[in-house]
């Protein structure tokens, strides 16, 4: 959604009839009209413009919609898949995102932690993004990737992988065909041995049980106080079964 200008959405998402406007010179067919019996991903959903949501919402709600520009009433049959890198309680509560149109869309959420929260998906990951290259990661290189934070998440691990692997004279990805943050950073302890890990485990449950009971169940504030998103706040919930 964010990729698309602010004028275009509309038309984008439901199409438009010929000359609904300058340069419409031709009927358009939007994406809900596309993907009618199928799946329609909308990525970075709350890039969505606060004036177009009621419209995405009607079309949720329906299955109705009307061409930029047109009358007659549309029909489409799509599921409906949003994702979005922003705390959209919080957008809500700041009157950025409608409150009907966040439930409307929250019927089966899938919270999925920053790559930094969840260390143990970093090498797999990148063998993952390696794999066209049919190169190897040498275990220098991979402690390297274990212990940076990745601010950019996955984007920035493909990103990293990429540029290692085109400097890489051999089939092993060295510590110097890393980038210079990698390489100069303050190492991070990753180690997960089994005396140590139920350890570091049940201080993050107290932790959290702890900040629940502060914020009298308030998972937002919860995870203010921690200082962690909601999102990773949630799924910690579910993988300590708490």
């Amino acid at each position: 959604m964010g990729a698309i200008p602010e004028q275009l959405v509309e038309s984008e998402l439901f199409g438009h009839e010929k000359g609904a406007f300058t340069g419409a010179d031709s009927v358009h067919i939007g994406r809900f009209e596309e993907a009618n019996g199928g799946t329609l991903f909308l990525d970075e959903i709350g890039e969505l413009p606060l004036a177009l949501q009621p419209k995405l919402l009607r079309v949720l709600e329906t299955g109705e919609f009307r061409r930029v520009g047109g009358s007659a009433e549309c029909r489409a049959d799509v599921r409906v898949i949003a994702a979005t890198n922003r705390d959209l309680e919080q957008e809500v509560a700041a009157g950025r995102f409608r409150e009907d149109l966040f439930y409307r869309l929250n019927v089966f959420p899938l919270c999925i932690p920053a790559l930094r929260e969840r260390r143990e998906d970093i090498i797999p990951l990148a063998e993952l993004f390696l794999k066209p290259w049919k190169k190897r990661l040498s275990p220098a290189a991979a402690r390297l990737l274990a212990a940076w934070s990745w601010p950019g998440n996955a984007r920035e691990l493909r990103n990293v992988i990429e540029r290692a692997a085109i400097l890489a004279d051999g089939d092993m990805i060295l510590p110097e065909d890393l980038p210079d943050a990698l390489r100069h950073a303050p190492r991070v302890d990753t180690s997960s041995g089994a005396p140590e890990r139920p350890l570091m485990e049940e201080a993050q449950r107290r932790a959290i049980l702890e900040a629940l009971e502060k914020t009298g169940g308030n998972r937002t504030k919860a995870a203010q106080l921690l200082g962690i998103s909601r999102r990773s706040l949630i799924y910690k919930l579910r993988a300590y079964g708490l």
